[in-house]
């Protein structure tokens, strides 16, 4: 096909789309504009269905070859203002910057990039789409989008005008559209920039990671190593802060290799849209007969399911009081962008911390969000330098921002210095975390600060027989009451549930637990119980992202009750003789 019949085909897209008009109403915001333009910038939506089915191999080269198709875009437009006088200011072809942004890619498996598949294609410089979690960002910088120059020969016809205009390309580097080694085509004297006339655009740098990396953050055993790595995605202007730490997003963009302090490869995004999972349509086979059999009370079901729930870690009718809280704290979390507002944080205090820890890391893996926090990194966000030398502060999620809208499990509060349990108060109390940038140890002229807010639930364990408890005196405690005394009252008081696991409480049954675990060590694989067989990790996985999904509303009965239970609660709380010690926490929660 020729390059003019290309432009023809680029011309009807236009019409037939309304770009064009848009086009000419951006047009106009240049032409009536006081100031002087060396670089007009345009965006033009494309839809590669629409512009396929219009002629396909204009849509061929818009898929594969971006950089030439933006060139035929580049001339249509250019004639356009010339015929119509849209920009009386514009000289030549070069000084229309042309930014194709697609809305979608075909679904097929040649324009995925999976970031676990190797080698990845950064050569042949087309649109990939990819899907990833966002796991670090930079400030927001400047960079070079366009810049004019002139031959340094004042003889040379080359020296006034706008015949040298250079504009970022995708994946290339500062260096790359300005420097001072460019030489003139007519006299090879070398060029200037004209600097009066240099556009400046905002950049932002972001790192992501595939969903299934997160299988690292999850305490699998499954002996089967994997490999995974982040990588780096450039956001320019439009795109600048349309990510946000913690979210899953589909990107479209270009692959390149880009060389810095070491050579990597990076995405050159195109476009951002956010990632919405997948709703189950419904509960397992065998969960609905269950239901069915037990329609006629509205507590059977809730009890049978935290009597079988995790029969592979603990026997069925242990635990059931922790089970049913986890159950609950579970089916808070949301996959969905909207505010998680109903977080359940626990804490257990408990001197079989193996069995606990067991569960807890169990229940986690049945959300997508589950992370169990690595003792070698930090909970809350740090802040480090970027390694690609835009002089930006990258900040770092830490564990809370990994597990946005899911469960992060600290492990035991008791193996935390007091700063950091501190900082787990503030930031459990407000529900935010304000991360300060000093901008003298990262070369800005001011300070900045961000905030970003935390969208899960903690929950920890406190370990009564840890080493430094067994070197302390044990106060006296009065039956039914638990000894909180390891660690501060005020960090107690912000977990909503606070469960009592010891060998004393009705949840923990000796024998049985025994029987389970020499029976797991004889056979790790084998199903012990009936309840495993029937009710599987998949069945509750499924059951979960179904039920955190309903729209749920207070019958008037249950509402009476919690309301009931909220006011003895209170005049508990308030009686200074003979009332327990109810934290707001837990009352904020009824």
């Amino acid at each position: 096909m020729s390059n003019l019949k290309m432009k023809e085909a680029a011309l009807v897209y236009l019409d037939r789309s309304g770009g064009l008009q848009k086009f000419i109403n951006d047009c106009k915001y240049y032409n009536d504009s006081k100031q002087s333009y060396a670089v007009y910038r345009f965006n033009i939506l494309i839809n590669p269905s629409d512009i396929v089915e219009l002629d396909a191999e204009l849509g061929n080269h818009i898929l594969h070859h971006p950089v030439k198709a933006a060139e035929v875009f580049q001339s249509v437009c250019f004639i356009a203002v010339k015929t119509l006088s849209l920009i009386g200011q514009l000289q030549t072809e070069t000084q229309i910057n042309i930014v194709l942004k697609l809305t979608h890619l075909p679904a097929l498996p040649s324009y995925s990039l999976n970031f676990c598949e190797f080698p990845l294609d950064y050569t042949s410089q087309r649109f990939y789409m990819m899907q990833g979690i966002v796991i670090a960002m930079t400030t927001v910088t400047k960079y070079t989008q366009g810049a004019r120059f002139l031959c340094s020969d004042d003889a040379c016809p080359l020296s006034e005008g706008f015949q040298y205009i250079r504009v970022h390309a995708p994946g290339a580097t500062e260096s790359a559209t300005v420097r001072n080694d460019f030489l003139c085509n007519l006299c090879s004297s070398s060029l200037q920039e004209d600097r009066k006339f240099r556009v400046l655009g905002d950049k932002q740098i972001v790192e992501i990671i595939t969903a299934k990396a997160l299988h690292a953050f999850q305490g699998h055993s499954n002996n089967q190593p994997f490999r995974f790595q982040s990588f780096t995605i450039f956001l320019r202007d439009e795109l600048v802060n349309k990510m946000s730490i913690g979210n899953e997003y589909k990107i479209i963009g270009i692959p390149t290799c880009v060389k810095s302090l070491q050579t990597s490869v990076c995405i050159e995004a195109n476009s951002i849209t956010f990632c919405n999972p997948k709703v189950p349509s419904g509960i397992s086979d065998n969960f609905r007969c269950l239901l069915s059999l037990i329609s006629s009370s509205c507590w059977k079901f809730t009890a049978i399911l935290a009597n079988v729930f995790a029969s592979h870690i603990v026997p069925p009718g242990t635990y059931n009081f922790l089970k049913l809280c986890l159950l609950m704290s579970l089916v808070q979390t949301s996959d969905s962008n909207k505010e998680l507002e109903d977080c359940l944080d626990i804490l257990i205090i408990t001197s079989d911390t193996l069995l606990v820890d067991r569960l807890l890391n169990y229940s986690i893996n049945l959300v997508p969000r589950g992370i169990r926090h690595p003792v070698s990194t930090e909970i809350f966000p740090t802040l480090f330098r970027n390694n690609y030398g835009t002089g930006a502060v990258s900040i770092q999620a830490g564990s809370a921002l990994l597990a946005k809208g899911g469960i992060c499990f600290i492990g035991d509060l008791s193996s935390y210095k007091k700063d950091k349990l501190e900082q787990l108060q503030s930031v459990m109390e407000s529900r935010s975390i304000t991360v300060y940038i000093p901008g003298k140890k990262f070369g800005d002229d001011s300070n900045q600060q961000t905030t970003f807010p935390i969208q899960c639930s903690f929950w920890s364990f406190v370990d009564m027989d840890s080493s430094s408890r067994k070197n302390m005196q044990k106060t006296n405690t009065l039956i039914g009451q638990m000894d909180c005394s390891l660690i501060p009252a005020n960090l107690v008081e912000v977990f909503g549930l606070l469960i009592n696991c010891n060998e004393s409480s009705p949840c923990h049954q000796f024998l049985p637990t025994v029987h389970h675990t020499l029976k797991k060590a004889i056979d790790p694989e084998g199903l012990l119980y009936l309840a495993s067989k029937q009710f599987t990790t998949e069945d509750f996985e499924k059951l979960l992202a179904f039920a955190k999904n309903l729209n749920v509303e207070f019958s008037l009965e249950a509402e009476r009750m919690v309301h009931g239970y909220y006011l003895a609660s209170r005049r508990i709380r308030t009686d200074s003789i003979c009332g327990s010690k109810l934290s707001a926490s837990a009352l904020k929660y009824l």
